[in-house]
């Protein structure tokens, strides 16, 4: 009996033993996990992210500024170009015949000018020999050589040479009649804006980036100002709508971690540029009025734009507008 009870009794104490051990170990695991909890916790509210994100550009519609049939297209949906790129051609011939024209016009009324000049010059010329014939036949006449006729015939070829040359200086070169000057610069502008239009119709890409929604063919007519390409630019940007409670501590230049659906794996790096100055809602074609009667408040989420830091290389990351962006700022 003895025995047994002894042996009972260590038994009991090795359980006991165990359940000491058990206990201490559970209040370690215990608090462990509370104290990883506390850490994600407080690491957790160090940040904000949201899934309202996206990234976004400023796409260029680019159209002609002269009307006229396409003769030639040189790019492709999806075709990257570079700033000065030709991407399409209008028939030019109508407008290298206004060209002409306006350059046979400009050359015309040169000429002219040019004629009226040498017809001043020729009109100096005759004066100055009017003039001493005027001087000879008055000696001439002082000496009784000639007779008065000879010297007042003389006299009055002067005095209406000197008429004309007045008349035709005032009417050409006067610079209070500028007639003549202001007809050469019109028809100088003529020509200068045929030399334009002439030049506009070969279409060239504005910028770098990527053709995008291509609207015209061979053949076709287009119109001054219309649209016939996209161009989406390679400079990419994210708009990340945040809730107005999550930007108490987010400033601009703070940095930036996000991932974006297509690339799970990668981490993209980047920092704050701007915050906007209203709502999304108030900045809206229609912003909501508050009228009176029942009201519901609603957290109102204000735009952030996050550019990227990191080179981004464009033949391993295809980074378009509208892909869905999850942006994770610390803030704390």
């Amino acid at each position: 009996m003895e025995e047994n009870k002894v042996e009972t009794s260590a038994v009991e104490e090795k359980d006991t033993a165990k359940d000491e051990k058990k206990k201490k170990l559970l209040f370690v695991i215990i608090g462990i996990i509370a104290i990883a909890a506390g850490m994600f916790i407080f690491n957790e509210t160090r940040y904000e992210s949201t899934d309202d994100a996206y990234v976004e550009t400023t796409t260029v519609s680019v159209a002609p500024k002269v009307s006229g049939e396409i003769v030639e297209v040189y790019v492709v949906d999806n075709q990257h170009v570079k700033a000065g790129d030709p991407i399409a051609k209008i028939d030019s011939r109508d407008y290298q015949v206004r060209l002409d024209q306006a350059d046979a016009a400009y050359r015309k009324k040169i000429l002219e000018q040019k004629n009226a000049v040498a017809s001043l010059n020729a009109v100096d010329s005759e004066k100055a020999v009017a003039k001493k014939d005027v001087e000879r036949y008055t000696a001439l006449y002082a000496a009784g050589a000639v007779s008065k006729q000879t010297l007042d015939n003389a006299k009055t070829r002067y005095d209406s040479l000197c008429a004309s040359h007045v008349k035709s200086s005032e009417e050409v070169f006067s610079s209070g009649n500028n007639v003549a000057d202001a007809d050469l610069k019109a028809l100088k502008a003529q020509r200068d804006a045929a030399a334009l239009n002439l030049s506009y119709t070969t279409i060239y890409a504005p910028m770098d980036g990527t053709v995008s929604s291509k609207r015209v063919e061979k053949g076709m007519m287009v119109a001054a100002g219309s649209p016939l390409f996209t161009l989406v630019p390679n400079n990419v940007w994210v708009v990340a709508n945040f809730k107005e409670t999550q930007l108490e501590h987010m400033r601009p230049g703070m940095p930036v971690k996000m991932k974006i659906d297509t690339y799970p794996k990668h981490v993209f790096i980047g920092k704050i540029d701007s915050i906007q100055r209203s709502s999304g809602a108030k900045s809206s074609m229609f912003p909501p009025e508050n009228a009176v009667g029942s009201f519901v408040k609603i957290v109102q989420r204000i735009p952030v734009k996050i550019v990227f830091t990191e080179k981004i290389d464009p033949n391993q990351y295809q980074i378009v507008p509208g892909m869905s962006v999850e942006p994770k700022i610390k803030v704390k």
